[in-house]
C-alpha cells in the first residue's frame, strides 16, 4: 500500500512530553510510517524563546501563546491538505493542548512520552548542539499535566527502542480511530 491508505483521514497526531523524552524521533517515525508531513515544534519557536532557553530561563505562557498558535495553524493547512500531518512538541499543559486543538481545527491526538528524570538529564547532556540545557528539565517536569481521561490521548514509557515505541503508537492509533490503515510490512 502506499499513499492515502497509510494515512489517517484528517487528523493531527502531536507526540508530546518534555525536553528530551524523544518527540522528535517518534514523530519523525510516524510521519514516515503514515506517509504524511512532519513539523518539528523546536523549529516554530522566535528567536527570542530560543535565546532565553539557552540561556537556562524558562519559558513563560506568554512565551509560547504565540509558538503554538503558529505550529497549530501550520498543522491545520498541512491537515487540511494532506489528510494527517504529525508534530512533535511539547504540550506540557492541558492549556497549551487546548490551544494547539483550537489553532489545528482538526481531531487531534496526543501520544506522550514518559522518561524518569535522570535518564532526560543523560539524553539532554549528551545533545552538545541542542538550545535546551539540561537545568530546565526540573521546570518543564514541574509544570507537566498528563493528558486527562477526556483528552484523545496515550502514554509511552520511553525506555524502548524507538521502533517499539513506534509500534506501541500504531496500535493504539488503530485502536482509537476506525479510519487507520496500517502500511504493509515490508519482507
Amino acid at each position: 500500500m502506499g499513499g492515502k491508505d497509510e494515512r489517517l483521514s484528517a487528523r493531527a497526531i502531536i507526540v508530546m512530553g518534555v525536553s528530551g523524552s524523544g518527540k522528535s524521533t517518534l514523530a519523525s517515525l510516524l510521519g514516515r510510517q503514515l506517509a504524511c508531513p512532519f513539523f518539528e515544534g523546536d523549529a516554530f519557536h522566535s528567536s527570542a524563546n530560543i535565546a532565553k532557553m539557552s540561556r537556562g530561563e524558562p519559558l513563560t505562557d506568554a512565551d509560547r501563546w504565540p509558538w503554538l498558535d503558529k505550529l497549530g495553524e501550520a498543522i491545520g493547512a498541512s491537515v487540511r491538505r494532506e489528510g494527517t500531518a504529525v508534530a512533535a512538541c511539547s504540550a506540557l499543559k492541558r492549556a497549551y493542548r487546548d490551544r494547539l486543538r483550537a489553532a489545528i481545527g482538526v481531531p487531534t491526538s496526543f501520544i506522550m512520552l514518559e522518561v524518569g528524570r535522570d535518564e532526560l538529564v543523560r539524553r539532554l547532556n549528551s545533545r552538545p548542539d541542542h538550545y535546551m540545557p539540561a537545568n530546565l528539565i526540573d521546570s518543564q517536569l514541574a509544570i507537566l499535566e498528563r493528558p486527562g481521561a477526556d483528552e484523545r490521548a496515550t502514554m509511552i514509557h520511553s525506555a524502548v527502542a524507538p521502533e517499539h515505541e513506534l509500534e506501541q503508537a500504531l496500535q493504539w492509533l488503530a485502536s482509537e480511530h476506525t479510519d487507520v490503515r496500517r502500511p504493509a510490512k515490508a519482507g
